[in-house]
């Protein structure tokens, strides 16, 4: 093992807050609320305290990987640089919330297993035990992070948990979630899902005024707005912050005696409410975590909602002004959302399988099986082998052991990170015309390769369909995306793609096929990176920031 690995695998901290007083806060009037198909010839001032000055560092087990390629590097070659997992749209934070449970942190560990999905580099628990903060954070999967011995350490009724990805080197560890502060009314935590696109000139004015900054993580705006704030009650503190934070934001807080969830005007990023039996509420990015908790769900966080969970008052709702129309992420139902999870009302399983359907009603071709590049792309092709009327079958298995690192042999191997993270099955495509169904393609090296693969295992055709329209700009709301020139639908037509990548034929959703799928909610959602028009303008030279620029390994491929 390396020095840099083990220390990456090392990496776990706990930090305990003592509250300096408890906060209340007064009542507030509720407020509830160009052608997609390709085919080719063949086939036709003042400067106030340092928020983290108070923290504590306390020892607690150092998260170690179950994985044994993980932490293996040779001639310093790193697993990302032959595998283009990073052109993958990524998901950056899983964010969760319970309040009212005596098993808080490790319902709020179980949660978090279940958002690994959205977050594979980076985990962290704050939990609420007698007026005291105490987090737990650290590098890696959730399973590596936590234990039976440092989840004791977490003891109380409520807490907040997050999972994301993070970037490579020695400061990693500091930008993992959630953030704890000590303010002159307290200390707060906060997880947070999203990017703020006015971060740059934000953190220059809390600068110029004299803050301290820890983190390169656009999250810590937020608390220091809060401890700068004149206002006294906590929630006025928000209120004051959410003013002036612009782009997408899903958020949870924990005080001594509160859990607030807080969704931004637009709803660009999911949030969730749910009941356990006892009581307790939850709240989390997908309603898979609620699942696993046995927690009911009861509805989304709407856009541009504040929801404040306490003893005395239960849950109350305030709103944020103004109220655009909301500009949902349609990327949730397209390839972030786990399939079992409902996101913005919709089921996410039956809208990829919609997807595919669409896709064989619009650009069929004749094929003699289905398959998908898994995971992500099975549901949609379930729909269209359905709407083919062809058989489903699994033409690549995905390996779910590679790590982060890994052993290359001497003699180069082409195309080794495809074939190590999939493996073709000769027997289902061998002499055959296939149709091969994948999310989206964004710079397009992988789907080249996947091509490749599967006519190397004998297939007869490849025709690629992909499960979203061409995607042709950057997204500033929480979503980690190449830049413009680097996507490859920004850089050419669908039939230079199709030639790029090396399939017989190539298609992709129609944006207008998609707009009626979703009806009188189509409005709802964004959709930047189709049209590159922003709901929310990007300020200046937007920096995809530490939620939003990380390039650690997701947990999926890019085609």
């Amino acid at each position: 093992m390396s020095a840099a690995a083990a220390a990456a695998a090392g990496a776990t901290a706990a930090t305990t807050h003592q509250s300096h007083h408890d906060n209340h806060f007064r009542s507030f009037a509720e407020t509830p609320y160009q052608n997609h198909f390709s085919l080719a010839p063949k086939t036709l001032p003042k400067p106030y305290k340092h928020l983290f000055s108070n923290t504590r560092k306390i020892a607690v087990t150092a998260a170690s990987s179950k994985n044994p390629l993980k932490d293996v590097v040779l001639d310093g070659h790193s697993f990302g640089s032959y595998f283009d997992d990073d052109d993958k749209p990524r998901e950056e934070c899983g964010v969760v919330g319970i309040y009212g449970d005596p098993e808080a942190s490790r319902l709020c560990y179980l949660a978090l297993h279940s958002l690994q999905h959205r977050g594979q580099e980076g985990a962290g628990i704050v939990a609420v035990h007698e007026n005291v903060l105490q987090t737990i954070t650290g590098v890696g999967l959730v399973a590596d992070v936590f234990s039976e011995s440092n989840l004791s350490q977490l003891p109380g009724d409520m807490a907040i948990g997050h999972v994301r990805y993070s970037t490579a080197g020695s400061s990693m560890l500091e930008n993992v979630q959630p953030f704890v502060a000590s303010y002159k009314f307290g200390s707060v935590g906060v997880a947070h899902n999203g990017n703020f696109v006015n971060y740059l000139a934000l953190r220059a004015e809390l600068e110029e005024d004299g803050a301290i900054f820890k983190t390169s993580s656009d999250t810590e705006v937020v608390l220091h707005l809060i401890a700068k704030s004149k206002k006294k009650p906590f929630l006025l503190r928000i209120l004051e912050a959410c003013e002036k934070l612009q782009g997408a934001y899903s958020m949870v807080f924990a005080t001594q005696d509160k859990l607030v969830a807080v969704r931004d005007p637009y709803g660009f990023r999911p949030l969730v409410m749910g009941e356990r039996e006892n009581g307790a509420i939850v709240f989390a990015s997908e309603t898979c975590a609620l699942d696993l908790i046995e927690a009911k769900y009861e509805r989304e966080v709407l856009p541009g909602e504040i929801l404040v969970v306490d003893k005395d008052q239960g849950v109350q709702s305030f709103s944020l002004v103004p109220k655009p129309e909301p500009k949902s992420c349609i990327f949730e139902h397209i390839y972030f959302a786990q399939p079992n999870s409902v996101v913005f009302g919709r089921s996410v399983y039956e809208s990829r399988c919609a997807f595919g359907e669409i896709l064989a009603t619009v650009a069929p071709v004749d094929c003699d099986v289905v398959i998908a590049v898994p995971d992500s792309g099975v549901v949609s092709a379930l729909g269209y082998a359905k709407k083919a009327g062809v058989p489903f079958q699994q033409g690549l298995i995905r390996s779910h052991y590679v790590g982060r690192t890994f052993i290359e042999p001497s003699q180069k191997i082409r195309d080794f990170g495809v074939k190590l993270k999939l493996s073709p099955v000769r027997a289902v495509l061998d002499g055959k015309r296939v149709v091969v169904v994948d999310d989206s393609i964004v710079r397009g090296t992988t789907s080249s390769k996947i091509v490749r693969l599967l006519k190397e295992a004998g297939a007869k055709e490849v025709h690629m369909r992909i499960a979203s329209p061409p995607i042709i700009a950057s997204c500033y709301y929480g979503v980690d995306t190449p830049n413009s020139e680097e996507l490859i639908s920004n850089r050419m037509n669908v039939e230079e793609i199709r030639k790029f990548i090396g399939s017989d034929s190539l298609a992709f959703l129609p944006l207008d096929n998609l707009n009626k799928l979703l009806g009188s909610d189509s409005t709802k959602y964004c959709y930047a990176c189709f049209s590159g028009k922003y709901p929310v303008q990007p300020k200046g030279n937007v920096e995809k920031v530490e939620d939003s620029v990380d390039n650690g390994l997701s947990g999926n491929i890019e085609a």
